[in-house]
């Protein structure tokens, strides 16, 4: 199966894609020419860069690239929140009816956006993610990995009742009423805010599916060590204890300027 099915991406929809950029210098130039060829004339679009603190030279490859092309809105952070932080900020900074997260490593081409919009479609889904554990998935990452994603996705499954197979691909699609209502309520700022984003979106009614994905992992090592592996699930079970103990997420009151 090709997963990058149907350009036909809605013509009354403006996409805007968040990317969370931490010490990406070697990369993100090419991620930003990938992204703007995948979508120059098929939709209306904004790149959202958020610069996380980064210690090596992404913010001025970004800048260089950003500052003559009216795409690209750059945003920097002075020091690193977290790619949860990032995401939400950048979302609080986009002006798109479609948001698409994506990584800034360029694990995931953003041409797969097409097939996530085909299945929102059809679906009639309000947010797509993807899932390495599609059996349409072409994923190549290392059994270190592959024991710790089954390990968290068991335990996650288990805590929040998801249907959803798999919480941490960096390739999501949601609709921007989605996160208006949702991204205001969350509180985890790094390890574990793809589950509580997909936990309080599921918790409150939204209809969530995935979708498979190309993904081939370069830099696992230098990203997973034992103390983020103890804090997502310090997080995870914050979560839990806020959604099932204390019912937070229903209880708290948005202050809608903030999340439009």
């Amino acid at each position: 199966m090709n997963l990058n099915t149907s350009n036909d991406a809605g013509k009354k929809d403006k996409l805007s894609i968040i990317i969370p950029a931490y010490n990406e210098e070697d990369i993100i130039v090419k991620t930003l020419e990938a992204v703007e060829k995948t979508f120059s004339g098929i939709i209306d679009y904004e790149i959202v860069v958020v610069d996380d603190g980064s210690k090596d030279r992404t913010w001025g490859k970004a800048y260089s690239y950003a500052k003559n092309n009216p795409k690209v809105k750059l945003i920097s952070k002075k020091g690193n929140g977290g790619k949860g932080n990032a995401l939400k900020l950048g979302f609080l900074n986009s002006t798109g009816s479609l948001i698409l997260f994506m990584d800034a490593d360029l694990e995931l081409h953003p041409n797969q956006f097409f097939l996530f919009y085909d299945l929102m479609k059809l679906l009639n889904a309000d947010g797509i993610v993807g899932s390495k554990r599609h059996p349409l998935s072409r994923v190549e990452y290392p059994f270190k990995r592959k024991v710790l994603s089954s390990m968290y996705n068991w335990m996650t499954r288990a805590m929040f009742g998801l249907k959803i197979m798999d919480t941490q691909v960096g390739l999501k699609l949601f609709k921007r009423d989605v996160l208006k209502d949702i991204v205001p309520r969350l509180l985890v700022k790094r390890y574990a805010f793809d589950v509580e984003l997909l936990a309080v979106a599921v918790n409150r009614k939204f209809r969530i599916a995935e979708a498979p994905v190309d993904l081939n992992y370069k830099r696992f090592s230098s990203r997973i060590n034992l103390f983020s592996t103890w804090k997502f699930f310090v997080d995870t079970a914050a979560i839990f204890y806020r959604i099932k103990v204390l019912n937070y997420y229903d209880r708290v009151v948005l202050d809608e300027s903030a999340a439009s």
